[in-house]
């Protein structure tokens, strides 16, 4: 192999790595992308902030045990139905509408719905999108905690 295709095999794994680095880094615990718990309970409790658009884009069943007030059910985001039922929801919403979108269904780290959820709209140009940050799961991160929830419907 000459200096000039292992050059370029080179420059695509570096680019590769990098693009991958800062989609990760993009939904990082802390970073600007996520919202606490506690600060969207903060919103849903104002009366004076604009309450957000709250989709729920991981399994039914954990959707039935518990879920936020409002919040709907889209479909878990790893399957093609989830996705599309999402992709349809959101084709008539201004751009700028304020979304929050959480699943619940496991560890942060584990989770196989938020991140194709939140590349989807990102990738349709939505600005105003955060993920609810729920490291363990939805239970003890936000049932546990007292926070408003409706359970089986």
């Amino acid at each position: 192999m000459t200096i000039l295709p292992r050059l370029t095999v080179i420059l695509i794994l570096a680019t590769i790595a990098v693009t991958v680095a800062r989609a990760q880094s993009e939904l990082a615990p802390g970073s600007a992308q996520l919202i606490t718990p506690e600060e969207l309970v903060q919103i849903l409790q104002s009366s004076s902030q604009e309450k957000p658009l709250i989709l729920n884009v991981g399994p039914h069943l954990v959707y039935m045990q518990a879920h936020i007030p409002g919040a709907e059910y889209i479909g878990a985001a790893s399957d093609k139905q989830g996705m599309e039922s999402l992709r349809r929801r959101v084709k008539t919403l201004p751009h700028n509408t304020s979304i929050v979108l959480y699943c619940g269904c496991c560890p942060w780290s584990h989770c196989p719905n938020v991140r194709p959820a939140y590349d989807e709209l990102h990738k349709a140009g939505f600005s105003k999108v955060k993920v609810l940050y729920i490291a363990d799961n939805f239970g003890s991160d936000w049932v546990d905690k007292g926070y408003p929830t409706i359970k089986g419907q």
